[in-house]
């Protein structure tokens, strides 16, 4: 069974993405005006981080608009995929902009410089705060709502800007309180964990796109939904993963051998409907096995750790 994402969803998604490039060409032009009028090194950081954020962002608008496409003919299972391979090119980004900032951050410690304007440059820093956490909590919304993978892997480089627009306070402050070494100091502990955050991203939107199973509590509860069904006699053969929007599943059913051709597929479509009702986004494959009620024994455990061999 195929289903196609609500419209609802889609709307959601494409909100998502226009939000966060819109919030992050404001945070590039005001990060610029301010790392051209103070020269600090920490701003010029969390000014990279924002060019960065603005290039995902556009990547990922592009990617989600182009997952939600239906199936055709030569994408049968959709274009889903398209969101993590955004998050891998997210990742990408990310990366560079903390090597950059590791050169420059290595450069400014042999050579400091003086700093100037920085209290424009602390209120430019709040600002992007402001903006970031308004930001993320819209993405929140919606990642509940959809459990998009690129709008996670967008949502957590925002987070690390939180981190990186607070490293950069700090930096300032401490900068113009005389310490003005601790300005590219704060960049190297900046350009450090948007290293850290590449590598989250990259990881998991690597992870998707080899159709890593669901999470274990995921697999249980489809489990457990089919053998609610008081005629199933078993389960095994579970294999999951996921796909932008879709969630893909595939099952064997134990059921009666003696049972007819209809009745068996009666059960399943029961066993389906109670599975859709629960992940509506779902593609389901089920397929039914003949086994002897009176030999069958049923293993708990064999749902989600199927024998080498087919029991029949």
């Amino acid at each position: 069974m195929r289903t196609a994402p609500p419209r609802a969803t889609d709307t959601l998604l494409k909100q998502a993405t226009y939000a966060s490039t819109a919030t992050a060409v404001v945070l590039i032009g005001v990060k610029l005006t301010a790392w051209f009028m103070t020269g600090s090194l920490s701003v010029m950081a969390s000014l990279v981080d924002s060019l960065m954020d603005g290039a995902a962002s556009l990547i990922n608008l592009l990617a989600v608009r182009y997952s939600l496409k239906s199936a055709d003919e030569d994408h049968q299972f959709g274009h889903g995929k398209a969101e993590s391979l955004a998050g891998l090119g997210q990742a990408c980004f990310i990366a560079g902009s903390a090597i950059f900032l590791l050169m420059h951050a290595a450069e400014r410690l042999k050579h400091p410089q003086p700093l100037q304007a920085i209290n424009l440059g602390l209120w430019v820093m709040v600002f992007a705060i402001g903006a970031t956490l308004v930001l993320l909590a819209f993405q929140g919304y919606v990642i509940k709502r959809t459990n998009s993978s690129a709008i996670r892997a967008d949502a957590l480089h925002y987070k690390t800007d939180l981190l990186t627009n607070t490293a950069t306070i700090v930096a300032l402050f401490f900068a113009g309180s005389g310490y003005p070494l601790l300005d590219p100091l704060g960049a190297l502990a900046i350009a450090c964990y948007i290293l850290y955050s590449a590598w989250q991203i990259g990881h998991e939107a690597l992870q998707i796109l080899m159709d890593r199973e669901l999470p274990e509590e995921i697999r249980q509860h489809i489990c457990d939904i089919v053998l609610a069904h008081g005629i199933v006699l078993g389960v095994h053969d579970l294999r999951t993963r996921q796909s932008g929007q879709t969630m893909h599943i595939q099952l064997h059913l134990d059921l009666d051998q003696e049972l007819p051709l209809s009745e068996a597929h009666r059960i399943a479509k029961e066993v389906e409907y109670a599975i859709m009702a629960a992940f509506p986004l779902a593609d389901l494959i089920i397929h039914q096995d003949p086994r002897d009620p009176s030999r069958y024994r049923r293993n708990p455990k064999e749902c989600l750790n199927p024998p080498e061999t087919d029991p029949i």
